[in-house]
């Protein structure tokens, strides 16, 4: 049958990825449906850099706090305060910034449907048939779509990847749970509305870290780990009481899996490419996903673009390449970086005592801030790789 409408891209999920997608491509002039299951809200801290505020142009109504510090504690307690100097990191609270940026899909000219991807068929003439079931109909009916192109930016654990693209099924993850608290008032706590506190301590988390992040009214307090048999939930209760944030009414709870590195392939060859978590660009180490997830959804606007420009499949694949081209080194070397020093709380005492040089900390706020590696201070970076060496020798002391 081709009677069915035809969209040329339809883009399953409506996060930061999908959404960014969307409106690239509704921009390009295009054709566009945004599927989304309405209702989820991904666990997140939700910190954002100024790198992505300024390219994506997010106004700054959306910024619910403004951290101009990280607090980094140890296993033995011991707190070391990075400072940003001339700079901050933007605060962002997933429920109102994700469908902030599918408004503006919409505003572009996408089209969004509310409903649960199901799988993907192709008609006679070769054409990809989204079938999903819509939010608000008969849930039992299943509703088919036309389409050029699919971008799969439906999350880790992507239904979309599992289906067509090789070995997306076997993405490693690490699952993340958070509870969204009222900020406290009144001194009750070292809570800090301007303040990260990153937590490296293995009884928290013994592969990842805990966070307490301010979202201006509320914050997130959260902890990730890929140790099946931890408690996600019991490892925040401990936070919220060791950190005086107990007693602070909890708003909402959520969890999902977050993927530990990218996967090989990101295209089906044909007319599928990934973006976001469905693709598996959560920094590692960091597990900043907000960024890199807008990048991915860039890009693979940019391949669909390419594809349906020149009907070659072959331009899906820049997708994967571009975001490698342009941030691969950040990822290997988080990589390298979380499997040393997360690996016991020996090694975490060091990593947080190496955060209170100041080389470190500079250089740190500067890539973080824009995105890149920097390269212009060779002396600073000298410094940081003899002091690191003393570490990994134990030769410095902790």
């Amino acid at each position: 049958m081709t009677s069915r409408l035809t969209y040329d891209a339809v883009i399953v999920g409506g996060g930061p990825a999908g959404a960014t997608a969307a409106t690239d491509l509704a921009k390009a002039g295009y054709k566009v449906l945004l599927l989304d299951r309405a209702g989820r809200i991904k666990p997140c801290g939700g910190a954002i850099p100024p790198r992505l505020i300024r390219d994506f142009e997010i106004p700054d109504h959306l910024l619910v706090a403004r951290a101009t510090s990280a607090r980094m504690v140890a296993p033995s307690e011991r707190e070391v305060d990075m400072p940003i100097e001339g700079g901050f990191v933007g605060m962002v609270d997933r429920e109102h910034f994700d469908e902030w940026l599918r408004e503006r899909a919409a505003a572009a000219g996408a089209e969004r449907h509310a409903g649960s991807f199901l799988r993907i068929e192709h008609d006679d003439d070769g054409v990809a048939v989204v079938c999903y079931h819509d939010k608000d109909t008969d849930k039992d009916m299943v509703r088919r779509v036309r389409a050029r192109a699919v971008i799969g930016a439906d999350g880790a654990r992507s239904k979309v990847a599992q289906q067509t693209v090789k070995g997306a099924d076997r993405m490693p993850c690490v699952f993340a749970y958070h509870e969204i608290i009222r900020s406290p008032t009144g001194g009750l706590s070292d809570f800090d509305g301007r303040r990260c506190d990153v937590y490296y301590q293995g009884k928290l988390s013994p592969d990842f870290y805990a966070w307490i992040f301010p979202h201006g009214d509320t914050a997130s307090i959260g902890v990730g780990s890929a140790n099946k048999g931890f408690s996600l939930r019991t490892a925040v209760t401990a936070l919220r009481e060791s950190s005086g944030l107990a007693d602070c009414e909890t708003v909402r709870t959520e969890g999902a899996p977050i993927p530990l590195k990218p996967l090989p392939r990101w295209d089906n060859g044909r007319d599928v490419v990934l973006a976001g978590d469905a693709s598996g660009v959560v920094a590692p180490a960091s597990g900043e996903g907000i960024y890199y997830a807008m990048i991915g959804g860039r890009v693979a606007a940019e391949a669909v673009d390419a594809f349906l420009s020149t009907g070659k499949p072959q331009s899906l694949a820049s997708a994967r390449k571009t975001f490698m081209r342009d941030h691969g080194q950040v990822f290997f070397i988080l990589g390298i970086m979380q499997h040393f020093w997360y690996r016991s709380d020996k090694r975490r005492e060091r990593f947080v005592s190496m955060c209170a040089d100041p080389d470190v900390q500079r250089l740190t706020w500067q890539a973080y801030m824009n995105k890149e590696l920097v390269k212009a201070d060779p002396g600073a970076h000298m410094r940081i790789f003899l002091k690191d060496m003393g570490h990994l020798l134990g030769m410095s002391p902790t």
